[in-house]
């Protein structure tokens, strides 16, 4: 295959079997062509503290070092998150956090697509609006459209964890696409400029 883009798959859960990370694999499976995606874990990352956090020199914590190096060797991003008290689990927000800061952010005006599972009704809908200013202060440029919001997770995903819903795939599909077009016009961007 022939490699145009490479991605950055996160997951906002921790949780060995979680919903989201199974999500991150039905994803891999979808990947349009000429696109590959690495799953990087967010566990060992360290609460944030600015005490750690020395840019000018570059010394961060090792966890941090390494998570913020693979997100500058990738193109876009992808979240499969859970939504934790109507917004973004802390988990994940505090490695976004790590990873925003400096000049040097390896997420700023980065293509990203949001993806959310759930075993409750409502999909994931007030995560992934938290996530708004979230991007918008970074410059992030998400695709919004179509919505991957998956309800009642546990009908969707058969025991082993690989999604068995055709239309889930489906709209996912349509998302990776629209993030891989995303992400040839800024990358045709930024190399004419």
């Amino acid at each position: 295959m022939n490699v145009r883009q490479r991605w950055a798959g996160i997951s906002g859960s921790l949780r060995k079997d979680s919903f989201n990370t199974w999500l991150l694999h039905a994803v891999k499976k979808l990947l349009p062509e000429g696109v590959v995606m690495d799953i990087i874990s967010i566990a060992g990352i360290p609460l944030y503290n600015a005490d750690l956090d020395l840019p000018a020199t570059k010394e961060r914590p090792a966890a941090v070092t390494i998570f913020r190096q693979a997100l500058a060797q990738t193109d876009g991003i992808v979240i499969a998150s859970p939504e934790y008290n109507y917004s973004i689990p802390g988990g994940l927000k505090n490695a976004i956090d790590w990873a925003s800061r400096g000049e040097d952010s390896p997420l700023l005006r980065k293509p990203v697509a949001l993806l959310g599972a759930t075993p409750g009704m409502w999909g994931t809908v007030r995560m992934q609006q938290a996530f708004h200013p979230v991007f918008q202060f970074l410059n992030m440029q998400p695709v919004y459209k179509p919505e991957v919001l998956i309800a009642q997770a546990k009908d969707k995903f058969d025991v082993e964890g690989n999604l068995k819903d055709e239309k889930a795939k489906e709209i996912i599909r349509k998302k990776l696409l629209a993030l891989k077009d995303l992400t040839e016009r800024y990358q045709h961007e930024k190399n004419n400029h």
